[in-house]
C-alpha cells in the first residue's frame, strides 16, 4: 500500500521557496518517494475544520508509511529545514488510500 504525503503550503519568501523546491526532491527520491504533483490553492468548498490559509500544495508518494517518515526525519531533509522555515510555513501529513 502507498502512502501520500499532502504539505499544505502558506509561502514568506518566494526567492528561498525556489532554493528548497529545488533540493527537496532530492531528498524525497532518496527514500523511495516522488512528488506526485504541486500545485495552486484555488478556494474551499468546505472547510469545517478551519483550516488556515495557504497558497500551494504538494502531494509526495512513498512505498510505505516507513519510508515516508524516515524521509521526514532523515538528515537530508532536516538540512533543509532552515530555507523551508525561511520560505513557508507548512502543514505536512500522511494519508493512506482506501480502494
Amino acid at each position: 500500500m502507498s502512502i501520500k504525503v499532502i504539505g499544505l503550503i502558506q509561502l514568506n519568501d518566494l526567492e528561498a521557496f525556489e532554493e528548497y523546491r529545488s533540493q527537496v526532491g532530492d531528498t524525497v527520491a532518496l527514500y523511495r518517494g516522488k512528488i506526485a504533483s504541486r500545485g495552486s490553492f484555488n478556494a474551499f468548498l468546505w472547510n469545517e475544520l478551519h483550516c488556515g490559509s495557504f497558497s500551494a500544495f504538494v502531494e509526495l508518494e512513498f512505498p510505505s508509511l516507513a519510508d515516508s517518515q524516515a524521509w521526514a526525519s532523515s538528515p537530508e531533509y532536516q538540512n533543509l529545514l532552515p530555507i523551508r522555515t525561511k520560505a513557508m510555513k507548512l502543514t505536512l501529513f500522511s494519508i493512506s488510500e482506501s480502494k
